[in-house]
């Protein structure tokens, strides 16, 4: 079923054309919903573009959209507010019809995708020989978000985790390995031992030997790499014992690195060159994308070879976005890295578009950058250690799970010991996650334990505590999910009955606009917005003890739906939910 502004959108695109003529068949409606209850359900600002382009006043403008409006079937009269705003008021009978139809639906009503695409959505890239630390924490959330998302609606999803395993920094590491007589052990100890050497490259003939060393790593077969074999197995091992940690949809299978692509850099960039589109600059070679300079104003080089003959960061994302469209040929790619690599990603797209790699088979690619802001302590800093160093992601999942379990053991003791930690791991490990999801990814935003484990506010543990207490209702009304008797409706009366339909139905529209904008804190948004209209109905409107058999029934089935819907939304975001905290 269409969801409700792809309908509303539809029709006010009709009236559009009716009232202005087909020149405007393409004309938005600017319609979403209303944050404000007394100015309807939904409003468009269509009149305020179309008054300029016609010349006429926005009232006007809106006056005649409504007059050419089919809206009989589903709303009440449209109210023209202010200077030509057009306010919707849903029918309750209308909604309630509705509301049955996405009851019946094990999705909800949210249909798939019209033309599904391939999106291939890079996130986590974990450092090789480095431990994941928290600055790794919303690449791997926020990408799992998306793409899970994405699957929802039908896509083709390409997980790929782009690990740094081909550069300067794996020189550097495998150069450490092969100079020391100890066995190594964990991934700690490899990452102690690269700082070392990090700080011995301050000399510059250990700097000579190390951009040497990668430049021989880089012209050896990976067979033959046993120390560049060896970190990348640690380091790709820890990363997944996190991954299943945070619940987050990364198999290994999924990892393609920089050194996948190792046998296409030279070839590339000699094609490139042949082709005169990458020129020798200052000894290396770049392509001069339109738009960027330097301080002084000359055009600035995007550097796929150093002038050391060593291979860098845009050869490897280069090459890699050339593979996702010639080889999985997909339609969109998303690329999820925090806002430091904003320019670096703007010339990657730019070169990309340079290059025909933005079109194929008259389709235009889509390629999106979800750069997201830092996590910060409560100094307003970075996240750090006392000794100055990034928060370990483990020792952060750790901590969270010991306080939700602490929490768990206060509200429940009697629980046993197993079923505590169960549940503290899905609370804590739901929180994290929450906590970053909730933000809005361009901003930085402060980390707090307390906050982000309170049982009230916009947070996964109220609203896991409010899916199991809607459970609870049910369960006591005698009704599984989804299930009930033939002929029940959702008839829908008491305001706050309505005010709770209509944000349900809205669920739709809200995981279409995060596969839009790929800003996963609209469903968090949403989900926290519902929680809050089924708190105010429930307050106001007795289930279990309804005056009438009908009204108890259509009460235990918008209980259902809200239970439902915060299930999938949270499934959606790669958090579980619990039949009892």
């Amino acid at each position: 079923m269409k969801s409700i502004l792809v309908e509303l959108h539809s029709r006010f695109r009709a009236a559009i054309v009716k009232a202005f003529g087909g020149a405007f068949a393409d004309a938005d409606p600017v319609l979403r919903p209303s944050a404000d209850a007394k100015f309807g359900n939904y409003q468009s600002n269509a009149a305020m573009g179309l008054a300029k382009k016609l010349s006429e006043k926005p009232r006007t403008v809106a006056e005649k959209i409504v007059g050419h409006l089919d809206y009989a079937d589903l709303a009440q009269t449209p109210e023209i507010a202010g200077p030509g705003f057009i306010n919707l008021r849903l029918k309750p009978e209308w909604l309630g019809e509705r509301l049955g139809q996405v009851f019946a639906d094990e999705r909800l009503g949210i249909d798939r995708s019209e033309g599904t695409e391939r999106v291939v959505v890079d996130y986590s890239g974990p450092n090789i020989a480095k431990e994941m630390h928290v600055g790794h924490l919303r690449s791997t959330i926020i990408g799992d978000a998306i793409a899970r998302i994405f699957e929802f609606l039908g896509h083709e999803v390409i997980r790929q985790n782009h690990i740094g395993d081909w550069g300067l920094q794996m020189g550097m590491v495998t150069y450490a390995v092969e100079q020391t007589t100890e066995p190594l052990t964990d991934l700690g100890q490899l990452e102690r031992m690269y700082r070392t050497v990090n700080k011995a490259s301050e000399d510059p003939a250990v700097r000579a030997a190390m951009v040497q060393k990668t430049k021989d790593l880089q012209q050896t077969p990976k067979d033959e790499l046993r120390a560049w074999q060896m970190v990348r197995a640690m380091t790709l091992s820890a990363a997944q014992g996190l991954y299943e940690r945070l619940d987050v949809n990364l198999k290994p299978e999924d990892v393609r690195g920089e050194s996948f692509y190792s046998d296409e850099y030279g070839p590339m960039i000699e094609e490139l060159r042949r082709q005169g589109v990458a020129v020798e600059t200052e000894g290396a070679i770049g392509i001069f994308p339109p738009g960027f300079t330097n301080k002084e104003g000359q055009p600035r080089p995007f550097i796929i070879q150093s002038r050391d003959g060593t291979f860098q960061y845009p050869t490897f994302d280069l090459a890699a976005l050339r593979f996702r469209v010639r080889e999985l040929k997909v339609r969109r790619v998303v690329y999820t890295h925090d806002s430091r690599q904003a320019e670096h990603f703007a010339m990657l797209f730019a070169v990309a578009k340079l290059l025909g790699l933005d079109r194929t088979n008259d389709h235009e690619l889509r390629f999106d950058y979800a750069t997201f802001g830092t996590v910060l302590g409560e100094d307003g800093k970075p996240l750090k250690t006392r000794s100055g160093e990034n928060v370990k992601l483990a020792e952060l999942i750790d901590e969270a799970e010991r306080r939700a379990f602490n929490l768990v053991t206060q509200k429940n003791p009697e629980l046993a010991e197993a079923e505590r930690r169960t549940i503290g791991h899905a609370v804590g490990v739901g929180a994290l996650k929450y906590a970053d999801l909730a933000q809005n990814r361009t901003n930085d935003y402060m980390f707090s334990f307390d906050k982000m484990l309170a049982m009230d506010g916009n947070t996964a543990p109220y609203l896991m505590y409010a899916y199991a207490r809607i459970k609870s209702i049910e369960r006591k009304g005698g009704i599984e999910a989804g299930a009930v008797p033939a002929g029940a409706r959702i008839v829908p009366e008491h305001p706050a009955e309505l005010d709770l339909g209509r944000k349900l139905a809205q669920f739709p529209d809200a995981i279409l606009d995060v596969s839009q904008h790929l800003r996963p804190n609209i469903i968090t948004a949403y989900l926290y917005d519902l929680s809050q209209a089924f708190s105010v109905f429930y307050e106001n409107c007795p289930v279990l003890k309804a005056e009438s058999e009908e009204k108890r029934m259509s009460r235990l089935m918008l209980c259902d739906l809200t239970a439902r819907t915060l299930k999938l939304g949270l499934d959606l975001l790669g958090i579980r939910t619990l039949e009892q905290m």
